[in-house]
């Protein structure tokens, strides 16, 4: 096909994403970066201008049965301009389609939301940077144009990213506060769950210098609000990685499992809880983290944001008969 002359003169990546059978920037960026596109035959650069009677051909990704289709649901919308979104996003809701969520996660309503979303990391995880367990509440920002992904992906990568969580557990923690270091992977006794790497003496291993190839080096700092009698607890937490699990593991590996995280063992340990507590941990439904702060450089312009949002109505509710919060 060749282009309109409303389009000369305009750079490749914009000039294609204003054609109907591409429809966004983003995904013009994307189909640039992963040679998709010819131009006169051949691969143009996104800044590249389109000249008169240029000629242009698109190899579009194979449709998939599982193709990803716009969700409405009402988000709540901390912060949107024309780079990024910062979303409160509730628990229960999957961030990116995964086995049994194929089209009922955050990026099925994103899509219902705007048509502008990065495709860096390509077409079944258009915007999203990094993530929340499902059932983790709190913020997340999203990217809506590939460079605003790339830069927001080597701020988390630099560690410069602010992230603060609130989690209650069951369990009080060995110090009011620490950091806990380790080498997160797989663990090999169950796959659907992380654990830290372990020496010959079955010690967890706590030195970068002597973690292995396989999996991934994971720092939390933690500080002790509130301990009660009943054994349970009230955490900050400070993250200087985010790894799948993080926070889950290194607090259950410390003997404070997240309070109703069975998968990484609050069921054991609620069990010596005393018969009030033990019944309100039981009856909820989620586990009890929170990312309650995020802060970063826009970017686009390098100004500091900096976004907070208080515990959801239930976890708030549950905290209050516990006695962690006020």
């Amino acid at each position: 096909m060749q282009f309109g002359e409303e389009l000369v003169g305009l750079r490749a990546d914009k000039a294609l994403g204003l054609l109907s059978e591409v429809g966004t920037r983003s995904k013009a960026s994307w189909l640039l970066e992963n040679q998709r596109v010819r131009i006169n035959g051949k691969v143009p650069k996104n800044s590249q201008s389109i000249q008169a009677h240029d000629i242009i051909e698109i190899w579009f990704p194979e449709k998939k049965s599982s193709e990803l289709t716009p969700l409405q649901l009402q988000l709540d919308i901390k912060y949107e301009d024309d780079d990024i979104l910062v979303i409160n996003k509730p628990a229960g809701l999957v961030v990116h389609p995964a086995a049994g969520h194929a089209q009922d996660t955050l990026v099925n309503a994103l899509l219902n939301h705007t048509k502008d979303l990065s495709m860096r990391f390509g077409e079944e995880r258009p915007g999203i940077v990094h993530r929340l367990d499902k059932d983790t509440s709190g913020l997340l920002v999203v990217a809506k144009n590939n460079e605003s992904h790339e830069n927001l992906s080597l701020q988390f990568k630099s560690r410069t990213i602010h992230r603060k969580y609130y989690a209650a557990t069951v369990g009080v923690p060995p110090k009011q506060s620490g950091k806990i270091e380790s080498c997160l992977a797989r663990s090999p006794n169950e796959r659907k769950r992380f654990a830290s790497v372990r020496d010959f003496r079955n010690k967890i291993i706590i030195n970068t210098e002597d973690a292995p190839d396989y999996g991934k080096w994971a720092v939390t700092n933690y500080k002790t609000i509130l301990s009660l009698p009943s054994g349970i607890s009230y955490l900050e937490l400070k993250l200087e990685t985010g790894r799948t699990h993080q926070i889950r593991v290194h607090l259950s590996e410390m003997g404070c499992p997240i309070i109703a995280d069975d998968n990484y063992g609050a069921d054991k340990k609620t069990k010596n809880l005393g018969i009030k507590i033990k019944a309100l941990v039981e009856q909820f439904p989620r586990f009890a983290l929170h990312a309650a702060e995020l802060g970063f450089k826009h970017p686009k312009n390098n100004t500091d944001l900096f976004f907070s949002v208080d515990w959801p109505s239930d976890l708030k509710e549950l905290l209050k008969k516990m006695e962690l919060i006020k």
